[in-house]
């Protein structure tokens, strides 16, 4: 049966690489940082990394994720309630809590599962989930999952999402999900504004703050924060592997009872091993570093509005964004690529997107920013793009 599934599966992969579409990685040799190494030899500066405080490859970090592994063992070999549960892990859930102003949290292995394993505990054919249509493709899965009623609104639309509740008055709960920054463009979501109907219509409000915590209000703390919602918002979900070390891990935090609940009932929770005890020892020691400085915020957010003025300023096409993710537009799939490939010769390392991560033609470069970068840094990257820009057409 194979021999005639590979043939197909052949033609659609010869199919993708022939469209210029076809997704190849690239290696890296070095710890990740601002400036890095690829298996080329090339020594490149990396501007794709989720790496917003530049914490990937802190000293304090590395320090008690080694102390983690002497004291706690390299791996739990178990789900949480059986007995994979470590004083490590209760202790950073308290902190994440802390950090969110929330009751209680839960962790779990990845923010995709955290995403998928929050509506089905919850909810039901009873219940409906009215989620942004640029919300995170985690999102969806999970709604997918869940038996609810599934009603969707235009990207931050506020008009179609209180025409959505309307329709949603018919069922027993509600709930609002949105991402907090929306990845692939980088634009806030209007948390405010859908807190307000939230209240209006009787509805739950739900955050992904991946894109948002550590970056987005006064002190980075999210979305909430921004808008003055801190320990308001119902459920958060989130991960350790963006800003906050970017190593593996995610979390729900919000409500008690919603969060006593997903450790009965959430499955990707009850059936997946606890992240390790250097995974957690070292979120621990983020959020003890958070709560001493926000140093680290402070230069990001500098940071980010310099390279964008810069970028500006060349003339390139940036779409809106209040958080450390700027995307470039350039419309065309392979113009993308092609971009993308010679700014890795000029020691820029970035990544075109293209359909379908984004919609066609809407073919972009996403640059995002760090703590971790210098100066010279966001300075060599705007001239690189710029060269490439001129030659490729893009720039008069």
């Amino acid at each position: 049966m194979y021999g005639k599934i590979k043939e197909h599966l052949r033609a659609e992969l010869e199919a993708i690489e022939d469209a210029g579409l076809y997704k190849k990685e690239r290696i890296i040799t070095s710890s990740q940082k601002a400036d890095i190494k690829i298996n080329t030899g090339q020594k490149v500066l990396n501007f794709c990394a989720n790496n917003y405080l530049g914490l990937s490859n802190h000293p304090r970090l590395i320090q008690a994720a080694k102390d983690a592994l002497d004291s706690h063992g390299y791996g739990m070999s178990s789900v949480r309630f059986i007995c994979g549960t470590q004083d490590l892990h209760q202790e950073l859930e308290k902190r994440i809590a802390d950090y969110f102003g929330t009751e209680d949290t839960i962790l779990y292995a990845a923010a995709f599962d955290a995403n998928g394993g929050v509506f089905e505990p919850i909810l039901t054919s009873e219940d409906a989930i009215i989620s942004d249509t640029l919300n995170h493709a985690s999102i969806i899965d999970g709604v997918r999952l869940c038996k609810a009623n599934r009603l969707r609104y235009e990207s931050a639309d506020m008009e179609d999402l209180e025409y959505q509740l309307k329709v949603a008055q018919k069922y027993r709960f509600r709930i609002i999900v949105t991402d907090g920054v929306f990845s692939m463009d980088g634009h806030v979501a209007p948390l405010d504004k859908i807190y307000e109907l939230a209240e209006k219509y009787d509805a739950m409000v739900m955050v992904d703050e991946c894109h948002s915590a550590g970056v987005v209000g006064k002190t980075g703390k999210g979305v909430s924060e921004l808008f003055n919602l801190r320990g308001k918002v119902d459920i958060i979900t989130g991960t350790l592997g963006k800003a906050f070390g970017g190593a593996i891990g995610g979390f729900t935090t919000g409500r008690k009872e919603i969060i006593d609940m997903l450790r009965q009932r959430s499955r990707p929770y009850l059936f997946s091993n606890s992240i390790p005890p250097a995974v957690a020892a070292a979120g621990i020691e983020v959020f003890k570093m958070l709560k001493e400085s926000n140093d680290l915020h402070d230069k990001l957010v500098e940071n980010t509005k310099y390279f964008k003025q810069k970028m500006l300023d060349a003339g390139f096409d940036i779409k809106p964004s209040k958080s450390a993710i700027l995307a470039v537009m350039l419309y065309d799939a392979k113009l993308s690529q092609e971009f993308a490939a010679k700014l890795l010769e000029e020691g820029i390392y970035v990544i075109g997107f293209y359909y379908p991560v984004v919609p066609k033609e809407q073919a972009r470069i996403r640059v995002q920013i760090s703590a971790g970068h210098e100066k010279e840094h966001l300075d060599k990257a705007v001239a690189a793009f710029t060269k490439i820009g001129k030659e490729l057409g893009v720039l008069k």
